[in-house]
């Protein structure tokens, strides 16, 4: 076939094509600004950026699927995971994507079912790349080719749930006009690195589906990311705050442009654009390099972040280089910071309390960046947990820098105290490098963060490394998860947080509803938190002073909650306690809490207070796969009440180990 046949026949199986009009979009009204930064696009124009980039036919990250000697050289059992995943599906037919899957999202606000689908096509075209590679005789290429085919025939790259209202009023995409989110950016990636791989193999196929492929990522992304700047996650056309979507869908788009964009000039301005955007996401954060997020989402936040500035100190043979900014080297720190215990994390919001981070990904930004713990951390977080294999992107560098990480010097990072006062999150152990005894975090914030709980004041305790007292986290994701009714989700509201409701009144959601005079001190004998909780709720709730302090006693292995209030009458008073254990009352004034994580462990929960409260123990049994995967099949939520509670008044909760 000729190439003007190819390119006719690439152009009538192309579907939406891109309207002529791309001006901007006026921007709504920002909630909450932030200040500029140009740390990243100051450095470079896209002039000295096009002169220090490596042209893409140049620049070779990793061994292609050609190169056998490196790829034979990885580790056996690497090369059989692949071999038996891909196998699994080899010559059956890729999972078709009805209209009717896709619209579920729309029917019924379930996300889970299209999605499934929809990705599975990309884990088995990934499985398929990655077993092709790892023994080289074209067994997988025609199956490679049958997925590449099949993504490239799909209306949207996306999912439903990441389209807001488009023009058609129903929450489902324009069709004519192709839009860059999550997963389409991430689909983009993951065929950019098919071609870099495998596209000498490919053409034996046929040059058709390399070329559709290149067709399908111009058309589909680098054509709209150079044409447009009205995406919220861009930043570029407003100062409202941006979150995880920024840095995520931005380390797609450098892959695509740094990996397929052979037009030197149009690669460097794409290149000098994403380094304005990211500029946008590092507005959001304070010097502390605390993302508010929580640690489940920096991996695609801050681990994002590290992926954009390492491609681009890849592609320019180190000219290209940010890892000087102590910026950067503090949003790396973050994730060790709010480290708990093994595979238990600070889960503040939305990320989940358990989380497995890609221990390459530690040790490689740790590297960069000359942060030793963090470099030391990731090589523990990689001999417990593997390659990180979730995408090519990934799986390239576990795979290939496994040796050195598995030599590396491995040690977990369990620092004593951290204060990122920016997000005003503390926590405190008893000691630096040990899980025995005590340890808590809490947050003062505000109820206006990226993947928002009402949770000002929050806080959550371990014991030995185990959870004692807890932040829940969030169910599977509904269209209500991002809807004007994500607050009457239980999870989201702070009466199944560790919190008092107030005159039978929750906390708000919205940026004006924080803390005040959050502040954190330690010293060897003790670390303790901080702030007024009062303007946290709305005014109904007639609180005027709602002082909270959380206190760790290193010597005698306990935790000290003191709320001292005022309010403008008496009234009822409740206070939450969610935990995994089981609880039962011990006495008029304690609680005692066993099993669960604890094991042979038990914990005492003390009450204080003018008059006794009266308990009620209520357990939540767990149906959803994301609250079971941390918690297991059950909670305890401990409520106790004081129906008559003084208009000024203290209480306190001792935590000691029985």
């Amino acid at each position: 076939m000729s190439d003007i046949s190819r390119r006719s026949l690439l152009s009538s199986v192309a579907v939406a094509p891109l309207l002529a009009d791309q001006a901007a979009r006026p921007a709504a009204p920002a909630a909450d600004t932030v200040p500029q930064r140009r740390l990243l696009a100051s450095r470079f124009t896209a002039a000295t950026l096009q002169s220090s980039l490596l042209d893409a036919s140049r620049w070779q990250p990793f061994a292609t699927a050609g190169d056998r000697a490196a790829w034979g050289a990885l580790r056996p059992e690497y090369r059989d995971e692949a071999v038996k995943r891909a196998d699994s599906q080899l010559g059956k037919a890729y999972e078709p994507l009805p209209a009717t899957l896709f619209l579920e999202y729309k029917r019924n606000g379930n996300r889970t079912h299209f999605q499934d689908a929809q990705f599975g096509r990309r884990t088995r075209l990934r499985h398929a790349v990655l077993a092709e590679c790892f023994t080289g005789k074209g067994r997988y290429l025609e199956d490679i080719a049958n997925g590449v085919w099949a993504i490239c025939e799909e209306t949207f790259w996306g999912v439903p749930a990441h389209m807001g209202a488009q023009k058609r009023g129903v929450g489902l995409p324009d069709v004519t006009e192709p839009i860059i989110e999550l997963f389409s950016a991430e689909t983009g990636a993951l065929l950019a690195w098919t071609r870099y791989l495998l596209g000498k193999q490919l053409d034996s196929i046929h040059p058709l589906v390399r070329e559709r492929l290149e067709l399908e990522t111009e058309r589909r992304l680098l054509s709209v990311y150079r044409n447009r700047q009205d995406f919220g996650w861009m930043g570029l056309n407003n100062d409202k705050p941006v979150n995880n979507w920024n840095p995520w869908i931005n380390s797609n788009i450098l892959t695509c442009a740094l990996l397929m964009e052979n037009d030197p000039a149009r690669r460097a301005q794409t290149v000098h654009k994403i380094l304005t955007s990211l500029d946008r996401f590092l507005d959001s954060y304070h010097p502390d390099g605390g993302c508010d997020e929580g640690p489940g989402y920096w991996g695609r936040a801050g681990a994002s972040l590290f992926e954009c500035l390492d491609l681009l100190h890849s592609a320019s043979a180190g000219k290209v280089n940010y890892f000087d900014l102590p910026l950067v080297r503090a949003i790396g720190a973050f994730i060790y910071k709010v480290h708990i215990a093994g595979d238990w994390f600070v889960n503040f919001a939305d990320a989940p309390a358990k989380v497995n981070p890609d221990g390459t990904l530690l040790y490689r930004y740790g590297k960069a960046t000359g942060d030793a713990d963090l470099q030391s951390f990731g090589a523990l977080r990689f001999q417990h947990g593997g390659p990180g294999l979730e995408s090519l992107g990934r799986a390239l560098p576990s795979l290939f820098q496994e040796k050195e990480i598995r030599q590396a010097p491995a040690r977990d990072a369990l620092v004593r105290d951290s204060w990122l006062e920016g997000i005003q999150v503390a926590t405190a152990r008893r000691k630096a490098g040990a899980t025995e005894g005590f340890y808590f975090a809490t947050l003062g914030g505000h109820n206006a963060e990226s993947h928002n709980h009402n949770d000002v004041g929050n806080f959550v305790v371990y014991l030995d490394g185990n959870p004692v007292l807890i932040d829940i986290g969030v169910e599977e994701y509904t269209a209500k998860t991002f809807s004007g009714q994500r607050y009457d989700i239980w999870t989201m509201q702070s009466a199944y947080h560790n919190l008092p409701t107030i005159h039978g009144v929750m906390q708000a959601a919205g940026r004006q509803y924080a803390a005040r005079d959050a502040a954190f001190h330690t010293d060897d004998a003790s670390a303790e938190f901080t702030a007024d909780l009062a303007a946290a709720y709305p005014k109904t709730a007639g609180v005027e002073q709602w002082r909270r302090a959380i206190r760790l006693d290193r010597a005698a292995n306990s935790v000290l909650v003191t709320d001292r209030y005022a309010l403008n009458a008496a009234g009822k008073l409740e206070m939450s306690f969610m935990t995994p254990c089981v609880a039962k009352q011990d006495g008029e004034r304690g609680l005692l809490l066993t099993g669960g994580m604890l094991g042979k462990t038990s914990v005492r929960l003390a009450v204080e207070s003018a008059a006794a409260p009266t308990v009620k123990i209520e357990e939540i049994p767990l149906t959803d796969p994301r609250l079971k995967s941390s918690w297991g099949t059950r909670l305890c939520r401990v409520l106790l009440t004081w129906d008559a509670a003084p208009a000024k008044g203290e209480w306190k909760f001792a935590i000691t180990q029985a």
